[in-house]
């Protein structure tokens, strides 16, 4: 696969994900948090794994390893998200998560003792400046929403690093798969501790469910190991930091949601913060280093 198609995937990923929070959003008010994974993602496993068998019945034990470490991070990322979105807008979420782009080439630099190159500096700056004006309120609080969907960010910024290392050595298609059945598991395992696992009882939960599960799952999770192979990590975290401009979109059209004036600038200073820290995203340079 040349690189440009994989881009163009990734950007189709970045797209339904960017729908993915006003679905959570509706699917929550159907049913609980970790009830909400594990039929998502347990349908997603289900349905690509049917799909896919022939291909899955030849999974090596590496393969599941990696599949089981991505599904417990994809499992976090969920979850941060999820109830996050209890104390922050569809619109907040998606600009925070975009944060990702910034924390996986610092991940990067810290974890193999490189220099940090001036625009991720900048970038982090403006970002750091944007998400004040974004999260603070009146009393210079922020919400634990907000917190959470940084974490969230974290803990995905650490999941695009380890796909890509995995990507190197694995089956990349059966790798997207397994990691939606684990974090499935993961997601009925602490609904039967922590809650009465049930079917949504709404046509809205249901759509939710399905959407999440058809489009943004099934399709998104095993599209991008399979893509991000034929590209570099930071790249890839780059193109991911359009998802809050679809997320913001999104929340607009379907419940008509909208930021304050100075939301609007924290957004635009963390989407240029995030666009200047992946400025040399696509040198030979870094392509060399991946």
């Amino acid at each position: 696969m040349k690189p440009l198609k994989a881009d163009l995937l990734i950007l189709m990923v970045t797209i339904c994900w960017g729908s993915s929070y006003i679905f959570m959003k509706l699917g929550l008010g159907s049913i609980e948090e970790f009830n909400l994974i594990a039929l998502r993602c347990g349908l997603a496993f289900i349905l690509s794994a049917a799909l896919f068998y022939k291909n899955l019945r030849h999974t090596d034990l590496k393969t599941l390893k990696y599949g089981a470490l991505l599904g417990f991070l994809l499992f976090g990322v969920f979850t941060a998200i999820m109830f996050g979105l209890k104390t922050t807008t569809t619109s907040n979420a998606g600009f925070l998560i975009s944060l990702t782009v910034i924390f996986v080439p610092l991940i990067y630099v810290t974890v193999f003792k490189k220099k940090l190159k001036l625009s991720l500096v900048i970038g982090v700056c403006l970002a750091i400046i944007g998400i004040g004006f974004l999260t603070l309120n009146s009393d210079l609080k922020i919400y634990p929403g907000d917190f959470l969907c940084i974490l969230g960010a974290l803990l995905y910024a650490i999941h695009i690093l380890i796909t890509d290392s995995a990507a190197k050595t694995t089956n990349t298609l059966n790798l997207g798969i397994l990691q939606l059945g684990f974090a499935g598991a993961f997601g009925l395992l602490f609904s039967f501790l922590l809650e009465t696992p049930k079917f949504p009882d709404t046509s809205e939960g249901w759509i939710s469910v399905l959407v999440l599960s058809i489009v943004c799952s099934a399709f998104g999770y095993v599209v991008q190991p399979l893509a991000q192979k034929y590209t570099t990590p930071i790249r890839t975290g780059l193109i991911f930091s359009l998802e809050p401009l679809f997320a913001a979109l999104f929340g607009f059209v379907f419940i008509h949601e909208l930021l304050p004036f100075k939301g609007y600038i924290g957004a635009a200073l963390v989407l240029v913060g995030v666009l200047v820290s992946g400025w040399h995203g696509g040198s030979k340079k870094q392509i060399a280093a991946h």
